[in-house]
């Protein structure tokens, strides 16, 4: 039966549900919530694992670092900042092919401070060589929490969810719990074939020489592009346990004649497909959700853009003085296909902007306008739309129309 929980507190209850032995917290919003509803499963006996609090995210990095070499199934979380703090940790996590989960409640970076959310502390990271995932929505977070850790066992790579702070992390929604018995059935015990044991002396990240680098980075890169397959099979068999799926790689919604596509991650797809039923006075658009973002589904991208005639990508991040970070990779993947769709990407909701529905009908404009794909940054300043455009459940359909800003 769904209960009404707030994110965190639902995707602490998926980290619990997945027995791990060893949790490591540093608070940071809007991250804080996972960690506090964990330690209180523990301290309310509901959760066996060692719990260690400790004093920076670099050191919560370090310590499921070591317990994940010592073949504990090991959990932490962070967020902005804190990403950054144990970017060297997470280098190594990767590195050393450890399979671990960390949820990133995406927020952005300073400088200016903000607390707020957009996805630029998880795209700072994305050539660590972690899987990635993008959640939607809580019951997805729920889901693709118990998901990663599977696929982490099953690639001996370190998975990283994404969900949007605040949004996501913070908002209550009906969510369904699964139960044990159903957990226990999908992710069977961990066997971490390298665990460090005195009984079996071997040694983890020692000095690589230039004869044997290349060779290293070669395996884990090929090791993410495996684990797309792994990605798939999970979500497969969680469909086939709860009747719950959520597009594997890319989630494709739409017309198979649309020409218009529009390629989103995160919680602004839920937006994005509302403000679609809400304007059907603008032509057929084809829904891409990209939920795998490393390892990068070039080929179901390539599948998904079959007859589009310009794609636009939304992203909450950017590399300054480049472009869209989201938008470069369709650009690449989409490179030397015929036809491939022109592709035009935009950064939306910076530093927790809102992003109103509004912005869909900007973007089916920009696809619609001629010139060659470009980027920008494009937003809309909720403070000047009308109250209906706000809160669209308010408005009659005649009352549509919305003052908008591009910067």
């Amino acid at each position: 039966m769904p209960q009404a929980l707030e994110g965190s507190q639902a995707i602490a209850r998926a980290v619990a549900l997945c027995r791990p032995q060893v949790v490591s917290a540093y608070p940071i919003t809007p991250q804080t919530h996972i960690v506090e509803n964990l330690a209180r499963l523990v301290a309310d006996g509901a959760l066996a694992c060692e719990f260690v609090s400790v004093e920076s995210e670099h050191s919560a990095a370090s310590v499921v670092l070591g317990a994940a070499a010592a073949g504990a199934r090991a959990y932490t979380a962070s967020a902005s900042q804190g990403i950054l703090l144990m970017s060297e940790v997470l280098y190594n996590i990767a590195g050393l092919r450890l399979p671990l989960v960390l949820t990133c409640a995406n927020r952005a970076l300073s400088a200016p401070l903000s607390i707020w959310n957009d996805q630029q502390d998880s795209m700072a990271v994305r050539d660590a060589g972690w899987i990635q995932l993008y959640c939607a929505g809580n019951q997805e977070a729920v889901d693709t929490t118990i998901q990663a850790f599977r696929i982490a066992q099953d690639t001996e790579l370190p998975v990283m969810v994404c969900v949007d702070g605040f949004t996501l992390t913070h908002t209550l929604e009906p969510i369904e719990i699964p139960d044990q018995a159903a957990v226990d059935a999908f992710l069977p015990p961990l066997h971490f074939a390298r665990a460090l044991d005195p009984a079996r002396p071997l040694s983890l990240g020692t000095l690589v020489s230039p004869e044997w680098f290349t060779e290293a980075r070669h395996s884990q890169h090929g090791a993410l592009l495996a684990a797309a397959a792994d990605i798939e099979a999970a979500d497969r068999d969680w469909a086939a346990a709860t009747g719950r799926a959520w597009g594997g790689l890319l989630e494709v919604d739409g017309p198979q004649d649309a020409r218009i596509g529009l390629l989103t991650l995160g919680s602004i797809s839920g937006t994005m497909a509302d403000a679609r039923a809400a304007s059907p006075d603008l032509p057929p658009v084809r829904l891409l959700r990209l939920r795998a973002f490393r390892p990068f589904p070039a080929a179901a991208l390539q599948a998904a853009c079959a007859g589009l005639e310009t794609l636009v990508v939304l992203e909450r991040a950017l590399s300054p003085g480049g472009e869209g970070i989201v938008t470069a990779e369709v650009r690449a993947a989409l490179y030397g296909r015929e036809p491939a769709p022109a592709v035009r990407g935009f950064a939306v909701g910076l530093g927790g902007r809102d992003v109103p529905m509004a912005i869909y009908r900007r973007a089916v404009e920009a696809a619609l306008a001629p010139g060659e794909g470009t980027f920008a940054i494009l937003d809309v300043d909720p403070r000047r739309l009308p109250a209906e455009d706000r809160y669209p459940d308010l408005a009659p359909p005649a009352a549509r129309g919305a003052e908008e800003e591009a910067t």
